[in-house]
């Protein structure tokens, strides 16, 4: 998986009033020939009465604010369209999503988490429809680059992740990196960590001192991928975890790497690094204790970055994780945030467009950064309201500028989110051994490439 000029924004196409516009065939992850060509209608104002129904999950401060405004906004300037949305945690969506694309009520318009198991299946079950038409006529493939449109596109049989026909586009990037307590950093008389190193002698410092370094709230399970993700973009290079996390073949969990960074997270818990009962904690009031003054550290993505802000205000910063040494380039877990993607329910999937396209352009990005949320796209033109912000900001734009943006390892196959999640949460509990738990990730992926 390619991320490099993730920032790269180019000037969007003029847009026709209608335009038949098939899938162009090419190969860098944003189309492909086999999309249905049809006919489409990018005049909004001239669509009749139209109702869509959008399931969302953006729940939280920024997400929801952000979310908010722009549907405000799009009903405005298309009276004749109204907004039904329907929200629920990423949690939550995730259980009812599959039940509620099957049903005769399916929503027009859904946040469809990138994963196999998810959008991967969905496009196999012709549940989404490819976006090309839509890409073309408004000039997606030139708003949004190659490495973006490459995480929403996958071939129309679903095997094929990271190319094909796109089905989705994304408002947010998202990058794991470290929030810090910098009070409780600068009580210890330690600094911001530099390099790996300085970093765990300053959780072994903080632990020595009676503090807790590391909060974690992983009864979800999914929490600790993003943990395992950080530490893992340590110790195995980037191209192996690329292809892990896409479910491509020629890699291997069961390697000396691989079992370095599992046998980290061991020797984290073993030296009490992490908060006393993580794995029966959820995952909201794990970092809402962070916010409230428990723990040094907090392994976290971008998305919390407005919540945070609003409880720590100037008692926080974000980094991206330390690199193994000083200068060094860190690689570490992100990608976009779930995509927006229409169903094929849709009544309407012209006015179902001209909603995605709207919530994503570059006026879109704008609102999206004053929100306190990290543009997927234009990053680097826009402004953070906070110090925190523009941190966040400055960690995406730095993490993508050196190509070390590393995929969710829970996208890899249909069963990867499940079987990773209860196999960290094993290994966490001390229930599994660091090879005995790549051997179980091994078995899901070599499974799902043929490998095995």
């Amino acid at each position: 998986m390619k991320h490099h000029g993730l920032l790269a924004l180019t000037a969007t196409a003029a847009l026709a009033l209608s335009a038949c516009a098939p899938g162009s065939g090419d190969d860098d992850g944003g189309s492909s020939g086999s999309a249905t060509a049809r006919s489409v209608k990018t005049d909004a104002s001239a669509l009749g009465n139209v109702t869509l129904t959008v399931w969302d999950q953006e729940v939280r401060g920024g997400g929801n604010a952000q979310f908010t405004q722009q549907i405000a906004a799009f009903e405005k300037k298309y009276p004749n369209i109204k907004i039904k949305r329907v929200s629920r945690s990423f949690d939550d969506l995730t259980k009812t999503l599959r039940l509620g694309l099957s049903g005769k009520d399916a929503p027009d318009i859904v946040q469809a988490n990138n994963t196999r198991s998810q959008m991967g299946q969905f496009v196999k079950a012709k549940q989404l429809i490819p976006l090309d038409p839509w890409m073309k006529a408004y000039g997606w493939d030139q708003r949004y680059p190659a490495s973006v449109r490459s995480v929403v596109s996958y071939s129309p049989d679903g095997k094929t992740f990271g190319k094909g026909n796109l089905y989705g586009l994304p408002q947010v990037g998202e990058v794991v990196g470290l929030y810090v307590n910098k009070a409780k950093l600068a009580s210890l008389g330690l600094q911001p960590p530099k390099d790996w190193a300085y970093f765990e002698s300053s959780l072994a410092a903080a632990k020595g001192k009676g503090q807790t370094p590391l909060v974690l709230g992983n009864l979800d399970k999914w929490p600790a991928v993003h943990v395992f993700g950080v530490v893992q973009g340590q110790y195995v290079k980037a191209d192996q975890v690329r292809a892990l996390g896409f479910g491509n073949p020629g890699a291997s969990w069961t390697t000396p790497e691989n079992t370095k960074a599992a046998s980290t997270l061991v020797d984290w818990v073993d030296k009490g690094y992490f908060n006393k009962g993580f794995n029966g904690q959820g995952y909201d009031p794990a970092w809402q204790s962070f916010t409230k003054g428990q723990g040094v550290y907090l392994i976290a993505g971008t998305w919390l970055q407005a919540d945070i802000s609003k409880a720590m205000g100037s008692d926080v910063e974000f980094m991206v994780p330390p690199p193994a040494s000083t200068g060094g380039t860190t690689y570490t877990t992100g990608a976009s945030g779930q995509p927006f993607a229409i169903t094929n329910k849709a009544k309407n999937p012209d006015a179902a467009a001209a909603f995605i396209n709207f919530i994503t352009t570059p006026e879109a990005m704008k609102v999206i950064a004053r929100t306190e949320n990290l543009p997927v796209v234009d990053t680097a033109a826009q402004k953070a309201p906070n110090p925190l912000g523009q941190q966040v900001f400055q960690a995406f734009d730095t993490t993508t500028r050196n190509n070390a943006l590393l995929p969710y390892l829970d996208w890899a196959t249909p069963t990867m989110s499940d079987t990773i999640g209860a196999a960290l949460q094993d290994l966490l509990a001390k229930k599994a051994t660091p090879d005995q738990t790549l051997q179980r990730l091994q078995k899901d992926y070599a499974a799902f490439t043929g490998q095995g």
